[in-house]
């Protein structure tokens, strides 16, 4: 019993460390560390996700830039570039930037990871809600890129 309550402690410290000065409060940090911990946490569940035609999931990974597309100006403006995994899966990520900073600089060859819901789609599938939901009823995503979230 004893060990566990120094590991919550010890992980409730990491959690204020890691969120302090990015305007996340500690209850928000420890409810996106318990939303990554149960979901799909690595590339392989993003293939698995498109191979089964599954959407409606909160996927973590990482990927190269391939492409960067044009911002989608229609309704919420959407920052838009396809990234490609460790697996060979591609996948849009469509970030919203009327919620989140844009991503500066981006690039092909660059490397973003992600935390999002997963749409499927036949060519690939899309990557979305890379923020905070500023009503707080959906899980809140990010994206890194250069050593900063974005969210």
């Amino acid at each position: 019993m004893k060990k566990i309550l120094i590991l919550l402690i010890a992980i409730t410290l990491a959690i204020f460390e890691a969120y302090q000065g990015q305007g996340t409060s500690i209850a928000e940090g420890l409810l996106q560390t318990f939303d990554v911990a149960n979901s799909r946490t690595d590339n392989n569940s993003l293939q698995q996700a498109y191979n089964n035609k599954r959407s409606d999931l909160q996927i973590e990974g990482a990927g190269v830039v391939i492409k960067v597309l044009r911002d989608d100006t229609k309704g919420s403006r959407h920052q838009k570039f396809i990234l490609r995994n460790s697996t060979g899966q591609s996948v849009l990520v469509a970030h919203n930037i009327d919620l989140a900073p844009r991503l500066d600089g981006i690039k092909k060859g660059d490397t973003v990871e992600f935390y999002g819901e997963y749409e499927w789609n036949a060519k690939g599938g899309v990557i979305h809600w890379t923020h905070k939901d500023p009503k707080g009823y959906h899980a809140s995503g990010w994206l890194r890129f250069k050593g900063r979230t974005y969210q």
